[in-house]
């Protein structure tokens, strides 16, 4: 990590070189925003860099564009930049399963259509959203896919900036999925419930609840949380095993699934669970 000061203050080429990677093969990012320190803030130092490329005339954006590795559904490819590769293989498009297919014949569509691979905040998708993605941008204008490929590139950049520099108002790139549940029958937190986080129907994670009724951390923190289908799976059954009387006739709950839809990768998700053996109800808390 590097300090905003030390931006602030050492050389444009040393700028430039702390910031490299930053912006895909593209050195002359930094280079032309460095006339503009002092920066305030990291958001500030963010909001610089992609004035650089906002402002620059279409062929330079475009060749810019140019500069980004297309997404595979197949392999990884090692000529990819090391951040490159992170966020490609954290994605995991292998996911796609049959629909891998159908993705590559649309991304070579888009590359043949725009001139330029289609670009997505990798670290913000799921697989499945990402074909959707691609499938509905295939539809726009040239102008208007260089202006949506450049704000997924703000995406990309502001991530990786924060992995590199500290200092005041870095801006919130990370969400938060958690959940608590509480035994509305017997009034108190339920403790012992296995709980699984599903993402595009892949198991994610799991854990167990405390005497809180609360994970011990929550499922996702610190990264962003992906756009896309998400499921989480209580095992309340075992819990309520020893309801006295014994519950034998429905309604029964063994396992309650809760669907949602993330949309917001940077928001807080927190999805209580308030359940008895004879009802259930969730919500969207904050």
């Amino acid at each position: 990590m590097i300090t905003l000061d030390i931006l602030n203050e050492t050389t444009p080429d040393a700028f430039a070189a702390a910031l490299d990677g930053v912006f895909e093969h593209a050195p002359w990012v930094p280079l032309a925003a460095a006339p503009a320190r002092p920066f305030a803030t990291v958001e500030a130092l963010h909001a610089g860099l992609m004035d650089v490329v906002r402002s620059a005339d279409a062929e330079t954006q475009r060749r810019f564009l140019r500069g980004h590795p297309p997404l595979s559904a197949t392999a990884i490819s090692t000529a990819l930049t090391a951040d490159s590769q992170a966020e490609q293989a954290g994605l995991g498009l292998a996911g796609l399963g049959s629909t891998a297919s159908d993705f590559a014949a649309k991304s070579e569509a888009y590359a043949e259509e725009f001139q330029f691979p289609f670009i997505i905040c990798a670290r913000r998708h799921t697989p499945s959203s990402v074909l959707r993605m691609l499938g509905r941008r295939l539809g726009s204008t040239e102008e208007a896919e260089r202006a949506a490929a450049l704000q997924e590139v703000f995406y990309i950049t502001r991530l990786r900036l924060v992995a590199r520099v500290t200092g005041p108002g870095v801006p919130r790139t990370t969400g938060h999925l958690s959940t608590h549940v509480l035994d509305t029958g017997r009034g108190r937190p339920a403790e012992g419930v296995r709980i699984q986080l599903f993402r595009d129907g892949a198991l994610l994670r799991e854990g167990v609840t405390n005497r809180d009724g609360r994970t011990p951390t929550p499922f996702i923190e610190g990264e962003p949380l992906r756009i896309g289908p998400h499921e989480l799976r209580f095992h309340v059954g075992p819990y309520f095993a020893d309801w006295s009387p014994p519950v034998s006739d429905p309604p029964w709950y063994d396992v309650i699934p809760v669907p949602f839809f993330v949309t917001e990768p940077e928001g807080h998700y927190h999805t209580p669970l308030l359940v008895a053996p004879w009802q259930y109800s969730t919500y969207r808390g904050s």
